[in-house]
């Protein structure tokens, strides 16, 4: 007896199955909104590539011939002041997909591929990063830009460093993330323990001949996700897949690996350089599970307008992993 009499069981049943009916409607409306919401969550992310050369939000891709190679960089945003962006290795310009819609707001905002990485050329030499930082100047001036501040993460710091140095007259303010520098950084000893090793593989595996490549061709997924698993603290935000295909193009991982072939050479170019000081202001910034304070220092040794910032929770892919900390110090940086 539910209190309504026998007489009404028949409509009883005939709200508990419409009962019934509103909680599976309801189950499904939750299932869209966390769907839509899921969609929010990306919206003002980039997409990687696309045919027509636009990947969303008024950000396009593009290509320039300067020294010597074909350069892709995507470029976006509004405003009178521009921001150059330089990613890593194993990374492409796409490294930066979280932070350019933000970036884009105030600022013109150019990320590049630099020499053998994403959708550029990848020529047999030039990986040493004075030809590298050379690209992005020359890049710059047909692009009709005279003054810009950089950011550069991992590999993109190597390269900012003599940009910075050779080209500091156009260059604003710089932003340096999650590196040490050949020829400026003291190298650390060779055996480490375990863990801290595994962070350096990257330094004397890639820069060996033949064998990177023969180890590697065909796994290269394999390999890009054991070295990102080793220096992020959140690698589900590092976009591995799309790296994968990148770099799983012939030739492309080879080119990555010249970058590290070129230290000797980048070290006496570096070693050169340092004895002048860098002379714009200069950000700092390190994850707290990553190069972290080695990324304040190194930039102590080659300037004296430095100011360091640890990102807590955040691994070495900062602009992926942590990307709401990274724009906040950023922003409040180059508006300053």
């Amino acid at each position: 007896m539910d209190g309504f009499g026998d007489h009404v069981l028949p409509g009883n049943a005939c709200c508990r199955k419409t009962t019934a009916g509103v909680a599976g409607l309801l189950a499904a409306l939750a299932i869209c909104s966390a769907a839509a919401l899921s969609r929010m969550a990306f919206a003002d992310e980039l997409k990687a590539r696309a045919d027509d050369g636009s990947l969303g939000l008024g950000f396009k891709s593009g290509y320039a011939e300067v020294n010597g190679v074909k350069l892709h960089y995507v470029e976006g945003g509004q405003g009178q002041r521009t921001v150059v962006l330089i990613p890593g290795w194993p990374q492409t310009w796409y490294a930066w997909r979280k932070v350019m819609p933000e970036l884009g707001k105030n600022y013109r905002v150019i990320a590049i591929d630099i020499r053998g990485m994403g959708d550029s050329s990848r020529p047999d030499d030039g990986y040493d990063t004075k030809t590298a930082s050379q690209d992005v100047s020359a890049l710059m001036d047909k692009l009709g830009v005279s003054h810009y501040s950089v950011i550069g993460h991992d590999i993109g710091m190597w390269i900012a460093y003599p940009l910075a140095a050779r080209h500091g007259k156009a260059i604003d303010k710089l932003v340096m993330t999650e590196a040490t520098i050949p020829g400026v950084t003291p190298w650390p000893p060779m055996l480490l323990p375990p863990q801290a090793n595994a962070g350096m593989t990257q330094f004397m595996f890639n820069q060996l001949r033949d064998l990177p490549e023969f180890l590697v061709t065909g796994r290269e997924d394999a390999y890009l996700r054991w070295v990102v698993g080793h220096l992020a603290y959140s690698p589900d935000r590092v976009a591995v897949d799309e790296y994968t295909r990148a770099y799983s193009v012939p030739g492309a991982m080879k080119a990555g690996f010249e970058y590290y072939r070129a230290i000797p050479l980048t070290v006496q170019q570096n070693q050169e350089l340092r004895k002048s000081k860098l002379t714009m202001p200069i950000l700092a910034v390190g994850g707290v599970m990553g190069a972290g304070a080695m990324t304040i220092e190194t930039m102590k040794l080659v300037a004296d307008n430095v100011k360091g910032v640890i990102l807590e929770q955040c691994g070495h892919y900062t602009p992926e992993e942590c990307p709401d900390q990274f724009l906040a110090q950023v922003k409040a940086f180059l508006a300053d």
